[in-house]
């Protein structure tokens, strides 16, 4: 993609964080400024080129494990550009009667999101909406058309609240989401961590000052928040290799890098 292209209301020289995790996954639809982000950050984590490929298994990890628990209906929050092993492939290969919404707000990633799903059964959809505002994005009218709120969701908010700040009420967002589901509905969180490997953290912190989004790293009781009542499935809010995977096997423990794995907290709630 060249910065000539860039669709309307799109500024290609500010980094925008899904285009930066596309070209660490080794995709194209990325300007210069999300290359040149993406590269800085390889000087003081130069493991996340790794990273990103470890936690896009582990999203495959937790849509496999909540389609194992009946789960058929799937919101995904922030979903970035369309990469390998998209949440609706990995559910339809056991579930092809799955319903999958993916949201984001960038127009790239909403342009390329539809492009790529056109081929795809009418169960799979890309919405264009802003993720800080549930009630907007539960009340749009193609999640409408293709999800029943009166039935078990997953909402999975992985790799997203992160770039929301304090300021924006990031909690309360959550909240928002939870309260619009039923029983037996899911919520999945993936979240940067504060409190296991401040240091390179916080340096990874002040490079995001410069994108459209900044990152906020939180420490465990503010990302155990996000969860409000729901019941945690165990072993609960994970952190470090034996814990980030209770829903894979011992082929993810060894895939899995134990520092790195200490950069983020993950888990599943399920509401009672």
């Amino acid at each position: 993609m060249t910065d000539e292209v860039a669709p309307a209301g799109v500024d290609p020289t500010v980094p925008n964080a899904a285009r930066v995790y596309d070209y660490l996954l080794g995709g194209k639809d990325n300007f210069r400024a999300d290359r040149e982000l993406a590269e800085l950050v390889l000087t003081v984590l130069p493991e996340t080129r790794d990273s990103t490929r470890m936690y896009r298994r582990m999203v495959g990890r937790f849509v496999e494990y909540l389609v194992g628990q009946g789960v058929r209906q799937f919101l995904d929050l922030g979903s970035g550009l369309p990469a390998h092993q998209n949440v609706h492939e990995i559910a339809h290969r056991s579930a092809p009667d799955a319903r999958v919404v993916y949201v984001d707000n960038d127009p790239v990633v909403c342009a390329h999101g539809r492009a790529l799903l056109e081929d795809e059964p009418s169960l799979v959809r890309m919405v264009q909406g802003d993720v800080r505002d549930p009630e907007a994005v539960l009340s749009d009218p193609t999640v409408r058309e293709l999800l029943d709120f009166s039935q078990p969701v997953a909402v999975l908010m992985l790799f997203i609240l992160h770039f929301v700040p304090d300021a924006e009420r990031p909690h309360d967002i959550a909240e928002g989401y939870r309260r619009a589901l039923a029983p037996g509905s899911y919520l999945a969180v993936a979240h940067v961590a504060s409190d296991t490997v401040p240091e390179r953290i916080d340096q990874v912190v002040e490079l995001y000052k410069h994108a459209s989004s900044p990152m906020c790293p939180r420490g465990e009781a503010e990302v155990r928040a996000f969860f409000g009542d729901f019941e945690l499935i165990e072993p609960g809010l994970a952190n470090g290799v034996v814990e980030v995977w209770p829903f894979g096997d011992s082929e993810d423990i060894a895939f899995w890098d134990p520092e790195l794995s200490r950069m983020i907290y993950s888990g599943i709630g399920r509401k009672k």
